[in-house]
């Protein structure tokens, strides 16, 4: 176990408690946030580390203290050494952040439902609701934020409670702030909106922007910037790990790709012909390869062809937007500000509102910083 460079004043400590707590973008979440705190790596991919946040007045990474949801068992430290084998993790750094992993570990309850639970929605709330204030007084922590981190689940029937909204209903009551880094329903179910208005709570999501997506984010404003006619625009993700063995459902995929196709939507209008093929390829673990084939027509109907190959490891792409979540949104709440943040578009698939380009996503992020470290 290694020594913080400097212990954060009583009182100043952040929660972020992860639903999906054992997944594997959770364990490097928190084995990455130990190891930024301690100055054993450089905050690469950290945007709220990059001096325009310098001024935020966000939760520094080390006053964040993790707990969560999880119906695994496999204890943080078993599954940084897993990630660790697969080269998502460093290898030493497991054993150098091993108290830290062992302390978020101790504070993972049982998430749910699982079979044969005979709790009604209501009741699991409740019950999820008491174990993130039983977290909260426990740690001492000012303010908590839950983060969904869990695996897809398929766009629930109508008049279902799916596991990400009780989760997120739970946050609602034990009055913390929520992000939906999933394309699951979470706080978009019907029944939620009322709550989440009254709340006085900030709120982000949903389906986090990592990989292709990012991708399609930057290119498809470019196609239509240049007046150039995408024809087409297909694309095949070959992956493992628990993504890739959720999404290996049907309707599980759908909703992913639900927000791969927004993307071009609203860059380029309409949705040009093509779809997004996800394939579970378990060999392949956390590591994911995603390929693109755009045909478009240039002047006097030249027809041309774009393809990309993006190959690159889920957790370690998303981990970061994680913690730049938690602390942008613990910074909002402890500003007074509440409600949809859709200046947190930059990090999203289907965020809620703003605009839709990278380059504006970010320059309304930037503001959005300036405005958090700015006096009441």
């Amino acid at each position: 176990m290694f020594l913080h460079t400097h212990t954060p004043p009583a009182g100043a400590l952040t929660g972020v408690w992860l639903v999906g707590a054992r997944g594997s973008v959770a364990t490097t979440v928190v084995a990455g946030c130990a190891a930024l705190a301690a100055g054993l790596h450089p905050s690469t991919a950290l945007v709220t580390e990059t001096a325009a946040f310098a001024g935020s007045g966000l939760p520094a990474l080390s006053s964040l203290v993790f707990g969560g949801h999880d119906t695994s068992l496999a204890p943080l430290p078993k599954r940084a050494e897993e990630l660790a084998a697969q080269g998502v993790l460093p290898h030493r750094l497991t054993a150098a952040v091993q108290g830290e992993l062992a302390a978020a570990d101790a504070r993972i309850r049982p998430g749910g439902p699982l079979p044969g639970d005979g709790r009604d929605h209501a009741e699991l709330i409740a019950g999820f609701a008491a174990d993130m204030e039983e977290f909260v007084r426990g740690t001492g922590v000012a303010r908590a934020v839950v983060v969904n981190v869990a695996s897809t689940e398929p766009v629930p029937a109508e008049g279902a409670w799916p596991a990400s909204s009780l989760y997120a209903a739970a946050a609602l009551k034990a009055g913390c702030a929520y992000v939906n880094f999933t394309p699951s329903a979470g706080l978009h179910h019907p029944g939620l909106a009322g709550p989440a208005a009254a709340s006085g709570l900030p709120y982000a999501g949903r389906d986090g922007k990592t990989g292709q997506t990012l991708l399609r984010a930057v290119l498809a404003p470019m196609f239509h910037q240049r007046a150039l006619d995408v024809r087409a625009w297909s694309g095949s993700n070959l992956l493992g790990g628990g993504d890739g063995a959720s999404l290996a459902d049907p309707a599980a995929a759908a909703a992913k790709n639900a927000g791969k196709e927004r993307v071009l939507a609203d860059s380029l209008g309409a949705v040009p012909q093509g779809e997004v093929h996800i394939d579970d390829v378990p060999a392949l673990g956390d590591w994911k390869t995603a390929w693109d084939h755009v045909v478009f027509d240039g002047f006097l109907g030249t027809r041309m062809v774009l393809q990309t190959i993006w190959q690159g490891c889920d957790s370690a792409l998303a981990a970061p937007l994680v913690l730049d979540l938690a602390r942008l949104v613990a910074r909002a709440h402890e500003r007074g500000l509440s409600g949809p943040r859709p200046e947190l578009g930059f990090y999203f698939k289907d965020p809620d509102g703003g605009p839709s380009a990278l380059a504006e996503q970010y320059a309304a992020l930037l503001a959005f910083g300036e405005k958090l470290g700015g006096t009441r």
